[in-house]
């Protein structure tokens, strides 16, 4: 089962949640990876101590254009749906935007004067390292690159044979967002009890419906804030399967970098029947 710990709001505490998942499906003796899908900015290494033990660089198709060849007569500019050349036959002029190439192999197809040829890209690399046995997958984006989507969807390619699968989700609803959730099972969102929390949460459960995609809510600094988180799941009919207050102890566990089951047997309690929860394709119905 794939499961995908997401926000809206950054900041709310989704690494830490799913860093804690992994470990407690792990003493539990769950077949058990997490995936890190914030390939713009990810940090789940920052959490677990592991060792690199294979990584895999991932490139896509670049076209590139030989003017001597190119006649202008603007075919794979028409070819293309993401406008990614720009071709201005009176003037002689034809230009790559990289941006916004999705290296689908269109403008290749189109071109019939062999002024297009295919050149290689390298849009970031996809790390796997070992802790007891777990995998912890890394995707990472290249300095530059545009887009992170392709290096998500190859990192939870990645996930397919585990029982449960932990997608650290990157933050917001865009484009990264929807290729982590749509590729997983069910979604759990992590919120805080903050006007920021709320909206942003908002905004995540109106993007998993439009998807038709299952989810449930985790609270992280439950005490903090006021009631609206709960006053809006409780008019929404969501369900809340956890709470993890707001608590200095948990801070200055995670500020040392440890993990928190590891060294409070209250949370290792909590987690446990979390992950216990979770793993339950009945609730998700």
């Amino acid at each position: 089962m794939k499961i995908a710990i997401a926000s809206g709001k950054g900041g709310t505490g989704k690494t830490f949640v799913s860093t804690n998942l992994f470990y407690s499906a792990l003493s539990q003796g769950v077949t058990v990876c997490i995936a890190d899908c914030d390939a713009e900015e990810p940090n789940v290494s920052q959490c677990i101590s592991s060792n690199i033990v294979a990584q895999d660089s991932i490139h896509s198709m670049i076209p590139i254009i030989n003017t001597n060849n190119c006649v202008y007569c603007g075919l794979c500019a028409e070819y293309c749906n993401y406008n990614a050349i720009v071709c201005l036959p009176q003037q002689s002029y034809i230009h790559l935007v990289e941006a916004l190439c999705h290296s689908c192999g269109a403008c290749l197809y189109a071109c019939k004067y062999n002024a297009i040829q295919e050149s290689s890209k390298l849009l970031g690399t996809i790390s796997t390292s070992k802790v007891n046995n777990a995998d912890v997958i890394e995707g990472r984006t290249e300095v530059g690159v545009f887009s992170p989507v392709p290096i998500i969807k190859k990192t939870i390619a990645k996930t397919d044979s585990y029982a449960l699968s932990l997608l650290d989700s990157p933050p917001g609803i865009s484009c990264p967002f929807i290729a982590t959730v749509s590729n997983a099972d069910a979604v759990l969102l992590v919120t805080e009890p903050t006007p920021f929390g709320l909206h942003d949460l908002q905004l995540s459960v109106e993007t998993l419906r439009e998807i038709s995609k299952p989810f449930k809510v985790i609270i992280n600094k439950s005490g903090l804030g006021n009631q609206d988180v709960y006053n809006w799941l409780q008019q929404e009919h969501i369900e809340c399967i956890a709470q993890i207050p707001f608590d200095t102890n948990i801070a200055k566990i995670y500020s040392q970098g440890k993990i928190l089951v590891q060294e409070s047997e209250e949370y290792k309690e909590l987690f446990a029947s979390i992950v216990t929860n979770i793993m339950n394709p009945d609730i998700w119905k």
